[in-house]
């Protein structure tokens, strides 16, 4: 048991799926997971486990922000042994060609956080994804063809900038998508040995001010969780 996470050791597989919202994770535990069994409630952030094609895979809730996913997946990993990471959230897309619905896969994360800070380093670091999961995401979209784009994120600090048309300046960087915590989830996992992955489905369009509804996000962006399970099987 950690500080946050009631699981007993050896009830988390050591590949897990990341999604910010607890109830999405309840529901990939209800319709794509095999026996799952729910190994946390506490602070409702709850967490399974089950299996998907005979593989042990868990599903853990991690809140929103950096400072959230930040606490589960330093337990997850220091604590449990979890070694592949994979985000699964919603993000808001920067560019005409990146649309709802679109699965995006952060090959690295910009951020305007001080996370970095705690780290102490003599420079600025370019957090990064797994190049091992990249390559099992790449060979999972072939085999059930679900595509997706992958590139640059950032993952910001604030839902509510204030600052005005903000966003076009990562637009201009080639920045794909805004959301709000694959860089504190890379930054985690290279400091403690992990594999690291956030995929995130574009669900509103700082272009042309498309979005979707809360229940769409958390019940019907189901090709970005089999993609992630076939990813980490």
């Amino acid at each position: 048991m950690s500080t946050h996470i009631e699981a007993k050791k050896g009830e988390i597989a050591e590949s897990i799926l990341l999604p910010g919202d607890p109830l999405r994770a309840k529901f990939i535990a209800e319709n794509f997971l095999e026996g799952a069994r729910c190994y946390n409630t506490v602070r409702n952030m709850l967490g399974f486990t089950g299996t998907y094609k005979g593989v042990p895979v868990s599903v853990q809730g991690t809140g929103m922000g950096m400072p959230s996913i930040g606490i589960y997946s330093w337990e997850l990993i220091s604590e449990y042994g979890v070694r592949n990471l994979v985000r699964i959230g919603t993000a808001g897309s920067f560019h005409e060609d990146v649309k709802v619905r679109d699965i995006v896969a952060g090959v690295s994360a910009s951020y305007d956080s001080s996370y970095a800070d705690n780290f102490d380093l003599p420079g600025v670091y370019a957090p990064g994804a797994s190049m091992e999961l990249l390559l099992k995401l790449d060979a999972a979209s072939k085999a059930t063809d679900i595509s997706y784009k992958a590139g640059n994120i950032i993952s910001s600090d604030v839902f509510y900038d204030q600052r005005k048309d903000w966003w076009k300046k990562w637009a201009a960087m080639n920045v794909m998508a805004v959301e709000m915590e694959a860089a504190a989830l890379y930054m985690n996992a290279a400091r403690l040995g992990a594999n690291a992955l956030a995929m995130m489905t574009i669900s509103d369009h700082f272009v042309t001010g498309e979005e979707t509804s809360a229940e769409e996000r958390q019940e019907t962006f189901t090709d970005m969780m089999k993609l992630a399970l076939e990813t980490v099987v």
